[in-house]
């Protein structure tokens, strides 16, 4: 591994709007986040004790905020593991390409949004942990 992808991991403070009526936070292409946003998907109705994730991208950077509830979003490097909550919606968790990245601890009625600068490809996936230890090690 050419660079420490885990200490590029960024906790980001989004902005928030504070208002009588309801408080709003946002995020822009290339402002708050660092790339471009290709996909957008979230995850929801996590049943108990179950993981997401899993996985490792080649390509892909990710951006990921608790829209609500919390759940942890788990990363290695292949040598350190860090355990990151997530449980407010003003703030979000970026993740570089090559690290492993699970998602548990669901709080009940949680929903994980997460924007990617990557189009969906499965040949970007690195879904094999010894397999992605042997590319970062």
């Amino acid at each position: 591994m050419k660079e420490n992808q885990l200490s590029n991991v960024k906790l980001i403070d989004l902005p928030k709007i504070l208002d009588d009526r309801g408080n709003l936070s946002f995020f822009e292409n290339n402002k708050q986040i660092p790339f471009e946003i290709k996909r957008t998907y979230w995850i929801y109705d996590v049943p108990g004790g179950e993981l997401r994730g899993g996985h490792a991208f080649k390509e892909q950077q990710e951006f990921i905020v608790a829209l609500s509830g919390s759940f942890d979003v788990v990363i290695q490097d292949g040598k350190v593991e860090k355990r990151i909550s997530l449980n407010r919606s003003y703030y979000g968790i970026y993740l570089p390409n090559m690290l492993w990245r699970s998602l548990e601890n669901f709080s009940t009625n949680s929903l994980a949004l997460i924007v990617s600068d990557q189009a969906y490809d499965e040949n970007d996936y690195v879904r094999d942990f010894d397999t992605f230890k042997s590319l970062v090690v």
